[in-house]
């Protein structure tokens, strides 16, 4: 059979590490559940028992992997920190029940959403899409991944994150308006679901502006710890 070829070299296969495996995770899309923790969607000025779930995307070229620095962004001044459980989708498809969806399910990961607030704003004001608020690059640092198979779902425990030491964010999961399960059943009604998706389920309330120099530490009990200095 032919070796396809291509007019110039293809990007590599943008990928997580695996706790404890040699092998890595190879990274599909990356999808972001907006506004699904309660006292969060407040302090963003939304009524939280309002809407049904909405998504936004961030591409690859957003993953800060193995001990990589974030990079401070350009063309704003105002950048957030919103610490969350990442899901890594091993197995996909569509229309998923919800009572299947977390054998779909291969880990966990600790992530960050990084936000541009003040280009979003903008965007929001003068009704334009998001993606320079949310989806440059570099703005989803992530952990390595944990497999279910070692710790099982997350369906309560902590969730937090520290600036310099200093306590910021703090909330459980449990406290998700939408879970896992009902979180990747919606989302599979919008799009196919692909082996290698990851699924950043919304942040606790909190959130709050990152300056160069700091140094950024999130955790999920169970799923592990993130550092991240900004530079």
């Amino acid at each position: 059979m032919p070796t396809t070829s291509f007019v110039f070299e293809p990007q590599a296969v943008s990928s997580l590490p695996v706790f404890d495996e040699a092998g890595r995770f190879p990274v599909a899309r990356i999808f972001c559940v907006g506004r699904n923790y309660a006292e969060h969607a407040r302090e963003m000025g939304h009524n939280p028992d309002a809407e049904p779930p909405f998504f936004f995307i961030k591409p690859v070229t957003a993953l800060v992997t193995d001990g990589a620095d974030f990079p401070y962004p350009a063309h704003s001044s105002n950048v957030h920190h919103e610490v969350e459980l990442v899901v890594a989708l091993g197995k996909g498809g569509s229309n998923i029940p919800e009572n299947e969806a977390l054998s779909h399910v291969y880990g966990y990961a600790v992530g960050l959403d990084m936000t541009r607030r003040d280009v979003q704003a903008a965007a929001k004001e003068a009704g334009r899409p998001w993606e320079t608020g949310k989806a440059f690059d570099h703005s989803a640092p992530c952990s390595a991944l944990v497999p279910a198979s070692k710790i099982g779902h997350p369906q309560a425990g902590a969730i937090s994150l520290t600036i310099n030491g200093e306590p910021r964010q703090s909330g459980d999961l449990a406290n998700m308006i939408w879970g896992i399960p009902a979180t990747i059943a919606y989302l599979s009604t919008w799009f196919s679901l692909l082996p290698g998706d990851l699924i950043f389920t919304g942040t606790p309330a909190g959130v709050g502006a990152v300056q160069r120099g700091d140094l950024l530490v999130a955790s999920v009990a169970s799923v592990g710890e993130l550092s991240v200095h900004v530079i």
